[in-house]
């Protein structure tokens, strides 16, 4: 029983502090002191009344940070406190002149084992209130949780992470913004989003804490009207959201650039882009076959995001070209899918590169489809060649749109006996591959091998959408 009036000790056997002040313990036990052990009831030795703390519930009720811990208490209020060893603050809270006498003077304290790594949520959940509002589903003793949500369709067919209190809790440790803080709506069905909804969706799709800002980042980036998440879902085309990260987050985040960047094994380029899906299947309702209509879809819709390289300083990352500093965090939303490879071994000049680039992007949907949209992924040593001839991003995308413009008359409707094509009116023309600000170019990959990438857009896209970038708030 805690005194009204008197002291309250928090101590642990593991701390070298408190095995120093054995002595102070022992001489201020008594009917005025409780004395709280978080790790052994035995420890201080020759007291027979010992709180025992090793569920952590006192320590957790008195927000303990540090142990050795002095609480003053007068008529059950708490008007005084101390942590670690100061001789002069113990016997001032205490009222004992001689207290500690031939102790040291000072020494820090040790960590509360109420405040090790992944116990405050625990016990949060265990003797406080979550402060969640998300509907809670009961399992039986014997469910398999991860079994219970392929069952409830909660899955894009891949286990998923069972999101209970504890590790929402922990994943809404890694913003600052509040859980109840709406977001937006979350298409197809519209429900407003808050930041827990978020959190739960990230927890399922194996996030770390520390992603949440760029996850947020990614959601608000998506529900732009301009992206159309909404018309991404329903199309009957292949596409989804592929996420481009920049900007310092990309590496406190351990996020991949180099080597299969755009493949499995990063843990950061996998679930980020994952939380976005799952958020839109499972809160906004977007399930294939129903208000997802993708005739074959792409392996992309489960996840299909990476980094930027921005390591070479010749090359300008995509989100200062369109307004940022380097030293900001930006997420680009781009709506594709892919990967289409290019290869060439051979071209040695940007010339050459350039005019073989625009060989292989008219492939795009089709080689007579036009106002297309794509991200070109340039490899390192396809970079090279562009740089070591003096060339940028400017004159890189200025030379693959050139490059990509076809005479009239090779892709006019009924050529070659296809009915696909442009009108026969056109024949005369020089009629460009991309739309306006169609090509998105991006630099990623390993450092050997003359391959980039091509991610085609969403090929009907209506011209009112497009790529959006945001900055990353953290």
């Amino acid at each position: 029983m805690l005194p009204e009036t008197g002291f309250v000790i928090f101590a642990k056997r593991d701390c070298p502090t408190c095995e120093l002040i054995e002595p102070v313990l022992q001489q201020l036990s008594g009917t005025d002191t409780c004395l709280i052990s978080q790790d052994d009831p035995a420890f201080p030795r020759n007291v027979s009344a010992v709180l025992d703390d090793r569920e952590l519930e006192q320590s957790w009720r008195h927000n303990i940070e540090f142990v050795p811990t002095l609480i003053r208490m007068e008529k059950g209020r708490e008007v005084d406190r101390t942590y670690g060893w100061d001789v002069r603050e113990w016997r001032r809270i205490t009222g004992q002149p001689d207290l500690g006498k031939g102790l040291p003077e000072f020494q820090p304290g040790c960590g509360s084992l109420s405040v090790a790594p992944g116990a405050a949520e625990h016990l949060q959940v265990r003797y406080g209130e979550s402060g969640l509002k998300s509907r809670k589903i009961e399992l039986g003793d014997w469910d398999d949780p991860i079994e219970a949500c392929f069952e409830r369709g909660w899955s894009d067919g891949l286990p998923v992470v069972p999101p209970t209190d504890v590790r929402i809790l922990r994943m809404l440790s890694g913003t600052k913004r509040k859980p109840d803080e709406i977001i937006g709506r979350i298409p197809p069905f519209l429900p407003e989003c808050t930041v827990e909804k978020v959190a739960i969706s990230a927890v399922m799709a194996g996030c770390k804490p520390e992603y949440m800002p760029l996850v947020l980042a990614v959601v608000e980036t998506a529900l732009v009207p301009y992206f159309s998440l909404h018309g991404i879902l329903a199309t009957t085309s292949f596409g989804g959201p592929i996420v481009i990260v920049n900007g310092p987050i990309a590496k406190k985040l351990g996020m991949n650039w180099g080597f299969n960047a755009l493949g499995q094994g990063n843990r950061a380029n996998n679930t980020i882009g994952r939380a976005l899906q799952l958020l839109v299947r499972n809160f906004g309702g977007g399930r294939p076959g129903e208000v997802d209509r993708a005739a074959l879809g792409s392996p992309g819709k489960i996840t299909f995001c990476f980094a930027e390289d921005e390591t070479d300083p010749t090359w300008e990352p995509y989100h200062v070209s369109q307004g940022f500093k380097r030293e900001q965090s930006a997420v680009t939303l781009f709506q594709g899918h892919g990967v289409e490879t290019f290869h060439d071994d051979k071209s040695r000049t940007p010339e050459q590169l350039a005019r073989s680039f625009g060989m292989g992007l008219n492939t795009i949907g089709h080689p007579r489809a036009q106002k297309a949209h794509a991200v070109i992924v340039l490899s390192p040593e396809h970079y090279a060649i562009f740089r070591d001839g003096g060339w940028g991003r400017k004159q890189i995308t200025e030379a693959l749109n050139r490059y990509s413009v076809r005479p009239g008359k090779d892709i006019i409707a009924g050529a070659d006996g296809i009915p696909l094509g442009i009108d026969p009116g056109r024949a005369n023309e020089m009629v460009p591959k991309f739309a306006p600000d169609g090509l998105l170019i991006v630099r990623a990959g390993g450092p050997a091998g003359l391959f980039s990438g091509i991610l085609p857009g969403w090929g009907s896209k209506p011209a009112e959408v497009g790529p959006v970038t945001r900055e990353v708030r953290e």
